[in-house]
């Protein structure tokens, strides 16, 4: 879950994988001794392909995991000392898969005549230039920008590698374009913004916006990425998200229901807590008071973020006091260990977020009687934004309201499996559900300028649902 309260600026601790590319005696056993020893050297096996398998040899790749360079040296000596065996190539396959880039264009018509190209081209696109002119709604029908979101960033927070710079940071936000069009079929364009002041950045989102059907914010600092939203949605009469805040809000309040489901416990009858105000965890306890109609009580180290916002400073507690009054506790600090485990009260749910490491580990949350515990690796914005841009963009919303948040909310709460704290983000039905729930409440809420007439857009009641957590 990237957060710049969450993540903080330090190296990220990841797996190191590589990939090996070996060739083998085609004799049953050997395999099992390649992985039997890759396992005694504390390894982890990924993937096991067979490349090509001859009369006599075999050729394989085997992905391991091991915890770092020096780790994987280690348990590469041990497979070299195998004799059936010889390793042919060690093979990085993150950078593999990123080599020339994860996007890229596709046309959407043919071109393989004259005629083709003077009908995409010059002169017959003219006509279409003018019909435009006339009308620029017609760019709805005629262009891709209905269906393009712009994905902006200048690499400030960058997960957890802090401020590496918009270039750096496009390998992420390749990735979340990717993801996004795989999910939803529309367009998501990475545009680094080289810079740091806020107000230059606002001004070049506004200029290129036309281009696009909505904006989404990514991987920005704190306080810059509260202004530049806020200015950015004041002044733009289309969707703007800062993916950061109200896509992790959203995950998060889901897992926050289920969880309460799981542990058998009404939410309505419970104290909440929110440890951290940064982009993240300001988002988070803004929407879950706004679900609730009650207050989340909430602390940080940080006394400005505190004071951003009256309700914060209304419900501003110390860390002890947080643990000590409530029963679910959701923490996005980026201080590893925050949390003793003699804070910890029976029963109490914990969502400790900060990834890599949390502010309490799942073993010393629950052998220090809490009810139930997850960390950031269950709350994945690929659960929200996919089918909240794209349920905005089908019905040309002006905005994304708190009515298309919570219907998003709503939606990963039913699509997800009995027994779960929130569904797979790469199930196809999850993002279907939320693109259709946040078309239905944009339009019930009134931002639609579109009203779809299927079926499985019918806005009766969909304000009433909604709502039904919220008091008046």
């Amino acid at each position: 879950m990237p957060d710049q309260a969450v993540m903080e600026s330090r190296s990220v601790k990841t797996d190191f994988i590589r990939m090996v590319r070996y060739k083998s005696e085609n004799k049953v056993g050997v395999l099992a001794e390649f992985l039997t020893t890759i396992a005694n050297e504390g390894g982890s096996i990924g993937d096991v392909k067979t490349q090509k398998l001859g009369q006599n040899y075999i050729w394989r790749d085997v992905t391991v995991i091991s915890q770092d360079r020096e780790h994987f040296a280690r348990i590469l000596k041990a497979i070299r000392t195998l004799k059936q065996t010889k390793v042919r190539q060690i093979i990085d396959e993150v950078l593999e898969r990123h080599q020339g880039g994860k996007i890229k264009m596709a046309l959407n018509t043919t071109i393989e005549t004259i005629s083709d190209m003077r009908a995409v081209y010059t002169p017959g696109v003219a006509e279409v230039c003018r019909l435009i002119e006339k009308d620029p709604s017609e760019a709805n029908n005629y262009t891709w920008i209905h269906k393009t979101v712009a994905l902006l960033t200048n690499g400030s927070r960058t997960l957890g590698l802090g401020n590496i710079g918009p270039v750096a940071s496009m390998p992420v936000m390749e990735g979340k374009a990717a993801l996004f069009n795989k999910f939803t079929g529309y367009n998501m364009i990475p545009i680094p913004i080289n810079t740091t002041d806020p107000q230059e950045f606002i001004e070049t989102a506004i200029r290129i916006a036309p281009g696009f059907g909505a904006i989404h914010l990514e991987d920005i600092s704190a306080p810059e990425c509260f202004e530049i939203e806020t200015a950015l949605m004041e002044h733009l009469n289309m969707p703007v998200m800062h993916d950061d805040q109200k896509g992790t809000a959203v995950v998060c309040l889901a897992a926050v229901i289920n969880a309460c489901r799981l542990v058998n416990i009404d939410l309505e009858n419970i104290q909440i807590g929110q440890i951290g105000l940064g982009a993240a965890g300001s988002a988070i306890a803004q929407l879950i008071m706004a679900y609730t109609n009650r207050p989340v009580w909430c602390c940080d180290k940080n006394q400005a973020a505190v004071d951003r916002l009256d309700v914060f400073r209304q419900n501003s507690v110390t860390l002890e006091e947080v643990m000590s009054r409530c029963d679910l506790i959701i923490s996005t600090t980026g201080v590893e260990g925050l949390i003793d485990p003699s804070m910890v009260k029976p029963q109490q749910i914990i969502l400790a977020l900060t990834n890599p490491v949390p502010e309490i580990t799942e073993e010393q949350a629950l052998q220090a009687g809490a009810a139930f515990y997850a960390d950031g690796r269950y709350v994945n914005n690929l659960l929200a934004y996919p089918g909240i841009f794209k349920g905005a963009l089908e019905t040309y919303s002006t905005e994304i309201n708190d009515e298309m948040l919570l219907a998003a909310v709503k939606a990963i709460v039913e699509t997800t499996p009995q027994g779960e704290i929130v569904p797979s983000p790469l199930d196809q039905a999850v993002h279907e559900a939320v693109t259709k729930a946040v078309a239905r409440a944009a339009m019930a809420s009134g931002v639609a300028q579109k009203d779809l007439e299927d079926e499985t857009f019918e806005t009766e009641g969909i304000l009433q649902v909604v709502h039904a957590h919220q008091k008046n």
